[in-house]
């Protein structure tokens, strides 16, 4: 399932581009206190999709950074973007398949990718590749179950055609965030792990929110029959409803330094 999710954004980089919010400036200053980077330090990132979070870096100096990205139109959209980076460079392999040196980077970021990764394969190959005492700066959007009146209305809409979506019987974001922690920790090759939560709200127009649903994997991968009209309609009560809906945002930050 993770593998066929995962292979989902390739097909539409424009619309993830954008649609997909960019993350906090905050969480990058953090990153960079945490690790103690130089400008011209390595950074790796993991799952460079279009280049939101390689932006984040760009955007206050650091651009020392390769991406590795499976996707042929993601990393064609982000080459594009920093084209005039001569800094950057694009590695278009999975990372369970990239070829990338030991001991060669300072820091290691991965932007709500990390999870299509195999852990069995990424934890310890993500140790490897940092050098003895470099960080580790893994960041997820979190999912925040709401519960006033229009999300309830939409909660309706995911029982009659996608009740595997209905978000009351996902995990919390205290139960998510917990149990990436764990699994960090669990790896035992990381050390001094600090994680960080950047929340904020953000406001959508119907036609936004309808897109931004359309560049979740889960939702990529519903069956014609179901999204079309899942997706139809939650734009309907949104336009029945003043025509704008607002949503809680949380990233988490896992930070960790290579044992």
């Amino acid at each position: 399932m993770e593998c066929e999710r995962k292979n989902t954004f390739n097909d539409i980089a424009n619309e993830y581009e954008k649609n997909r919010p960019t993350y906090p400036a905050k969480l990058f200053k953090d990153i960079v206190q945490y690790a103690d980077l130089d400008k011209n330090d390595r950074i790796i990132e993991i799952g460079s999709g279009t280049g939101k979070a390689t932006e984040g870096f760009v955007n206050i100096g650091y651009n020392n950074i390769t991406c590795v990205e499976l996707g042929s139109e993601l990393i064609a959209l982000t080459q594009e973007k920093f084209k005039n980076e001569k800094t950057i460079n694009f590695v278009h392999r999975s990372f369970e398949e990239a070829k990338i040196k030991s001991n060669d980077y300072d820091l290691a970021i991965s932007a709500t990718a990390f999870h299509f990764v195999d852990p069995k394969v990424g934890y310890p190959k993500v140790h490897r590749i940092l050098k003895k005492g470099s960080s580790l700066a893994f960041f997820w959007t979190v999912h925040v179950q709401e519960y006033d009146e229009i999300y309830n209305q939409i909660r309706e809409l995911y029982k009659k055609y996608a009740p595997e979506l209905n978000d009351e019987k996902m995990p919390t974001p205290e139960e998510d965030i917990n149990d990436i922690g764990k699994n960090i920790k669990a790896t035992e090759l990381f050390s001094n792990l600090e994680i960080k939560k950047y929340k904020w709200m953000h406001t959508y127009t119907s036609d936004e929110y309808v897109g931004l649903l359309n560049t979740h994997s889960r939702h990529r991968i519903l069956e014609k029959e179901k999204k079309e009209p899942l997706l139809k309609e939650i734009k309907e009560i949104i336009d029945n409803n003043g025509g704008k809906i607002e949503k809680q945002c949380l990233v988490a930050l896992f930070l960790g330094k290579k044992i």
